[in-house]
């Protein structure tokens, strides 16, 4: 394989700076929502008693979730030896990092007490997988750099692939470990299942893939940098592979469901009669973000074309926060089954489906989350070589 050679965009024109200015608004917007919920409290939101994680919780968990993602670029590279990726590996593992803080940030500010993080940073209960999840994003953020420093130190270059390795083990079992976080809540009909871990996982790809793609063909595009068509259709290819495997794992979730009478309750609602929830799970979920962009990846009308790739990810993205909504709103509006097999009532709306409808804060929030993945790796790209001069297509 021919020799890489890296380098830092420019980043000196109008755009970019504008670039930042703009990413910059939304987090302020998103800070300022902050602001405003922690000072009037939290009816200045869609969230109650019944569902205690709203929209901010989505956008965390969809960029938590694509972080992981984000770094199967280089795990590819460095793990299966795939040479063809290697010059996509700093970006990739840039990426993951920049996601992982985005959701963190918006995360923590959604807390409602943001300074008792340093008593989770203190104190672990290790019966509690939101405890282990604490060890799981420091030790990401750690192996990651890591990794990141060996690929960009041409001394420590020979341990790459040891870390590469590191890197691909943590990030699979912290989105395992994401993806338990919902798995072990036996109280929740909608939650209750092995089998969203390794769903998780396979979203992961996805999403994070398709994050990307479009990161990667808007900083070549802009910079002025050649990107040939070859890697794009590699990445398009297997954008199309996890498009599918996400569709596969979700009919198998809901199938097993159905199987399992139990189930039957939330598989009605969710399916059938949850109203805004079920358009969201049919239109958001599987149409728009699934089989629209999996039919898009394989026409053979389109297969070169960069603006069906770039609409491609970005279906492919709405239907990662369609996914996320569906898993982590629906699956609270769902009544709790406290008394199985016997219809409960009360003041306190038991038995009902809990209505919510987000707040402006909280997108502004979840927004202002994904603002600070961009501008870091905005940023970064300018003062460090994380980008190859040329990715043209081998003669």
């Amino acid at each position: 394989m021919k020799k890489i050679e890296y380098s830092a965009i420019k980043g000196n024109s109008l755009g970019y700076y504008g670039l930042l200015g703009g990413l910059g608004l939304l987090m302020l917007i998103g800070l300022l929502a902050v602001w405003h919920m922690e000072h009037q409290g939290h009816w200045v939101t869609g969230m109650n008693n019944q569902i205690v994680w709203g929209m901010p919780h989505v956008f965390a968990v969809f960029l938590i979730v694509a972080a992981s993602g984000a770094l199967n670029v280089a795990s590819v590279a460095s793990v299966f030896r795939k040479e063809e990726y290697e010059p996509l590996a700093r970006l990739s593992g840039l990426l993951a990092i920049a996601l992982l803080a985005g959701g963190l940030v918006v995360l923590l500010l959604d807390l409602g007490r943001p300074d008792r993080l340093i008593v989770a940073m203190t104190y672990y209960n290790f019966k509690s997988i939101f405890a282990w999840n604490i060890i799981l994003y420091t030790g990401f953020f750690a192996i990651v750099g890591i990794y990141i420093w060996f690929m960009m130190d041409h001394n420590m270059y020979k341990f790459k692939k040891t870390a590469g390795m590191a890197a691909f083990v943590w990030r699979l079992i912290l989105t395992t470990g994401t993806g338990s976080i919902f798995g072990f809540l036996v109280a929740r009909s909608a939650y209750d299942a092995a089998l969203l871990a390794p769903m998780f996982i396979v979203m992961s790809f996805a999403f994070g893939l398709a994050i990307f793609i479009l990161v990667l063909m808007a900083s070549y595009h802009w910079s002025g940098r050649e990107l040939g068509d070859e890697i794009v259709a590699r990445l398009r290819n297997l954008l199309g592979v996890f498009i599918a495997a996400v569709l596969y794992f979700v009919a198998v979730y809901h199938l097993t469901n159905l199987y399992i009478t139990e189930h039957h309750g939330f598989e009605k609602f969710i399916l059938m009669e949850g109203g805004s929830y079920t358009k969201i799970f049919w239109i958001g979920q599987i149409i728009l973000g699934g089989l629209i962009p999996l039919a898009l990846v394989y026409a053979p009308g389109v297969k070169n074309c960069r603006k069906t790739l770039s609409l491609i990810c970005a279906l492919v993205i709405l239907g990662g926060l369609a996914t996320m909504y569906t898993v982590i709103i629906a699956g609270q509006a769902y009544p709790l089954q406290i008394f199985p097999g016997y219809e409960v009532t009360s003041s306190f709306f038991d038995g009902v489906v809990n209505d919510y409808t987000p707040s402006i804060y909280e997108i502004a929030l979840g927004v202002g989350g994904v603002a600070v993945s961009l501008l870091i790796v905005a940023f970064v790209i300018k003062v460090l070589p994380f980008l190859p001069k040329s990715l043209a297509d081998s003669k």
